[in-house]
C-alpha cells in the first residue's frame, strides 16, 4: 500500500539519487490540450532540500513541459526502480521555469557542473510525495547514457544555439507560449 508525504524523507533522497532516470508530467489547464509525459537521464536532477528539487532541462523536440509550467505551474516527477527493491516514488508541485536568457540562470545553472548550457533550469517546490509498491516495474538494466542530446546542445555556436532554441520553442503543440525572452525583443 502507498503512502504520502508533505515532504521528501532521507529514504525517497537515497532512491532519488540511485536512479539513472525519471519521468515529468505535465498539462495544461485545457481539457483539449495534450498530456505531457517526457523521460529524462543524464545526472540531471538536483535536491535542493526536502521541499524542493531542481533539474536541467537540456531541451528536445518540444516545449510542453516549460509552456504548461509557465501556464499553470503543475507538475509530476515519477522515479520507477529498474533494479533492486521493487518501489515508485511520485513528487507532486509547484514548477517554475528559468530559461537560458533569465537574469538568475547562471545562478541557477551553477549545481549543475556537468553541464555547460541548457534551455532551462526547472525548480520544482514540492507540495506532495507518494511511493507505492511498483511490483509491475520490469527490471532493466542500465548500461550508459546517450551522449547525443548533450552533444548537441555543447556544440553549436551559442549564438546559433539560442536561435535555433527560440525557433523551435515558440509555442508548444498546444499553441502555449513557450520561449519567450529576446525573440519577442
Amino acid at each position: 500500500m502507498g503512502q504520502t508525504y508533505d515532504r521528501l524523507e532521507d529514504k525517497h533522497i537515497a532512491f532519488i539519487e540511485n536512479q539513472k532516470m525519471f519521468f515529468v508530467a505535465t498539462a495544461p489547464i485545457s481539457g483539449e490540450g495534450y498530456v505531457n509525459l517526457s523521460p529524462k537521464g543524464y545526472d540531471s536532477l538536483r535536491i535542493v532540500g526536502d521541499t524542493c528539487v531542481e533539474w536541467v532541462d537540456l531541451g528536445g523536440s518540444g516545449i510542453e513541459t516549460q509552456a504548461h509550467i509557465q501556464e499553470n505551474g503543475r507538475i509530476t516527477l515519477m522515479f520507477c526502480a529498474f533494479d533492486g527493491p521493487a518501489n515508485i516514488l511520485r513528487i507532486y508541485g509547484k514548477g517554475t521555469a528559468i530559461d537560458f536568457d533569465h537574469p538568475e540562470f547562471e545562478t541557477a545553472l551553477a549545481p549543475f557542473s556537468n553541464f555547460d548550457r541548457a534551455r532551462a533550469v526547472i525548480r520544482i517546490d514540492i507540495t506532495r510525495v507518494s511511493d507505492s509498491c511498483g511490483w509491475g516495474v520490469p527490471f532493466y538494466e542500465f548500461k550508459g547514457e546517450r551522449e547525443q542530446l548533450q552533444r548537441w546542445v555543447d556544440n553549436k555556436p551559442l549564438d546559433e544555439w539560442k536561435e535555433k532554441r527560440y525557433a523551435a520553442n515558440a509555442r508548444s503543440i498546444d499553441g502555449l507560449p513557450g520561449l519567450t525572452g529576446a525573440a519577442d525583443g
